[in-house]
């Protein structure tokens, strides 16, 4: 049973080549720009490399610069079709070479909607990501003299400045860790002795947060150190009083900005992708309805195209089965090769007369 079958004349068919080599252009353009719009997107997340956990989100831009880049070669060669569809002649050399072109269009068209799919999805990776590179890149704030180590806390005041947070998950954070270095602790004061004996582990703790989490839009001096203590600041009441600090932790500012880039880019990457599937789904029509011309003396015969020859599940059991086939095989193959035995030559059986 053909689907969507469709009648072509000669008028019909020429508008139709005419009109698909414009819009395979079109779709060429917009897979450069799936492939900047990856390039964009797997900059800003290097960016960030120090406060993140793991590179699994990277599949997503990973997959973007791949899809553009494929993206470009099926539309250059959509085009080239188009032009030859003008001369009935010159369009029957492309024969061999569209069903190889078919499967690699679609598996990249598949893909471009997956990666649609993924930019939404990754939000609990990111997150998760996030969590426990900020709470590392906090733990190692103050090891400035640390190999490896020594740009953490440039990289920390940057980040809280830039998207104006604090902490992990907010800026207590900072109450549970040791963030200034023993080398700045003046161990013969009182106060730093009993800080430091009063934690199991030796850490000099206290509630105050760094310079960077200030908000430079408060009236009030910053108030950074005894952020807890009332009694340490004239008419100051902590629970009550707005803090100057950023109260917004960094884990949620992140994940805000980067979901946020990666929806746009999935809403752009949606367009494109019904780009290319409207490319995909003309060229289809074109290559039937000029597959009628072929061996014809008038060339400007009306002609049939249509999306496929036979159902949808007569024609994906076509493709698969091959597949399935020469995977069995393979796994029948490797089975006896595991097994290292040789078929054993049978010695004829002796007949007494």
């Amino acid at each position: 049973m053909v689907l969507m079958k469709m009648k072509f004349p000669f008028e019909k068919r020429m508008k139709l080549a005419q009109g698909l080599w414009l819009l395979s252009w079109m779709a060429t353009l917009a897979g450069a720009l799936t492939f900047t719009l990856g390039c964009f997107l797997k900059t800003e997340l290097r960016r960030r490399a120090e406060v993140m956990d793991n590179t699994e989100i990277h599949a997503v831009p990973n997959t973007l610069m791949i899809v553009g880049l494929a993206s470009l070669g099926i539309n250059y060669f959509a085009g080239r079709m188009c032009q030859d569809a003008l001369d009935a002649g010159r369009f029957p050399r492309w024969k061999t070479f569209l069903q190889p072109y078919w499967g690699v269009s679609l598996f990249f068209t598949l893909l471009m909607l997956s990666t649609v799919i993924m930019s939404y999805a990754m939000k609990g990776n990111l997150e998760w990501s996030l969590k426990i590179g900020l709470k590392n890149g906090i733990r190692f704030y103050k090891d400035t003299d640390t190999p490896g180590r020594c740009f953490q806390k440039q990289t920390i005041d940057r980040l809280q400045m830039e998207f104006q947070c604090c902490g992990n998950t907010d800026f207590k954070d900072w109450f549970e860790v040791q963030w200034i270095s023993n080398r700045y602790l003046d161990f013969s004061s009182k106060e730093v002795k009993d800080r430091v004996k009063s934690n199991v582990d030796g850490r000099y703790l206290f509630d105050g947060v760094p310079f960077s989490c200030c908000n430079p839009s408060s009236p009030r001096p910053c108030i950074q150190d005894r952020l807890t203590n009332n009694s340490a600041h004239y008419n100051y009441e902590h629970q009550t009083e707005e803090l100057n600090i950023y109260i917004r932790g960094c884990r949620e500012a992140l994940v805000n900005y980067y979901m946020g880039l990666m929806n746009t880019i999935g809403a752009a990457v949606l367009s494109i992708f019904l780009v290319q599937s409207s490319v995909l789904v003309s060229l289809r029509y074109l290559q039937t309805a000029m597959e009628a011309v072929a061996g014809q003396e008038n060339t400007e015969i009306e002609t049939e195209g249509y999306l496929l020859e036979k159902g949808v599940k007569e024609t994906i059991m076509e493709y698969v089965t091959p597949v399935l086939v020469f995977l069995q095989l393979n796994q029948v193959g490797s089975e006896d090769a595991e097994a290292g035995e040789t078929p054993k030559a049978t010695k004829p059986a002796v007949t007494w007369s």
